[in-house]
């Protein structure tokens, strides 16, 4: 076979193993700053990895369904080129929270059942393990399909202090409690979870500081989607969830998993 004909075999290969990668990390939005100012250009990076350490994701157009700032007034895209990193870029127009999110569409994967079982007791998905076993299913390979669901809070101009975060309408969403720009540390910062628009319960949800990612804080949530975190201390923290369902018929999957993220600074 010739070289050219095995560009569409390397091409598929490079993509699975890229895909494998994406799913087995968490996934979020890394902006340039965290507290521009009004009138300046920010850039929005997306990061895989763990413990708060990831690669970057450059922009894929044909992956994102959504990508904007939301301000306090207006809604606008974050653009960018194919394979642009970072992935997007947007100008603050207004003092006020800034509410950055990124929706993927789906991807697909399959893996075997050893490192599907480990990743799914790691994400604190222990009724999939036990529904697979019920099943009789705890053995066999997965296929499944998987989104991303990120968001990021900005604080411009110093404003914005009293603005909460607000609900972007995605699959699965995490939205703070708490304005994190008025939070003062050490104190209790809550959150929400969210799946199709209702409350999620029982569902784990993980904290790290950026300067200190071995230390993760988990919740689970209570029957209003709730969960809260002490916050000691200062810098960049991920606040972050996954939920998993079985696939829905005709997608040539097994389940279905959507990934959450929040990223903010405090003080």
């Amino acid at each position: 076979m010739s070289g050219e004909d095995l560009t569409p075999f390397k091409s598929t290969v490079v993509l699975f193993f890229a895909a494998a990668r994406l799913l087995a990390h968490d996934f979020w939005i890394e902006p340039s700053t965290f507290r521009p100012e009004v009138g300046a250009t920010v850039g929005f990076a997306l990061r895989v990895g763990e413990g708060f350490r990831g690669d970057p994701v450059p922009r894929s157009p044909d992956r994102i369904a959504r990508f904007v700032l939301v301000s306090p007034s207006r809604e606008t895209p974050i653009e960018g080129g194919s394979g642009d990193e970072p992935a997007g870029v947007a100008r603050v127009s207004e003092p006020g929270l800034q509410i950055v999110g990124y929706r993927s569409k789906t991807s697909k994967v399959e893996l075997d059942a050893e490192k599907f079982e480990q990743y799914l007791k790691e994400e604190g998905l222990e009724r999939i393990v036990a529904l697979r076993a019920r099943r009789g299913e705890s053995e066999k390979p997965t296929r499944e399909i998987y989104s991303r669901c990120a968001k990021a809070l900005l604080s411009a101009g110093g404003a914005g202090k009293s603005a909460p975060d607000r609900v972007l309408g995605f699959t699965l969403e995490l939205a703070a409690g708490k304005n994190p720009y008025a939070f003062t540390t050490g104190g209790s910062f809550p959150v929400r979870l969210e799946y199709e628009g209702k409350p999620l319960a029982g569902a784990l949800v993980v904290a790290l500081n950026r300067d200190a990612p071995a230390v993760r804080l988990s919740a689970r949530t209570d029957a209003k989607g709730n969960a809260s975190f002490v916050l000691a201390s200062p810098g960049a923290w991920l606040v972050k969830a996954v939920h998993m369902v079985p696939a829905p018929a005709g997608s040539g999957a097994d389940w279905e998993s959507t990934w959450a993220s929040l990223t903010f600074e405090i003080r």
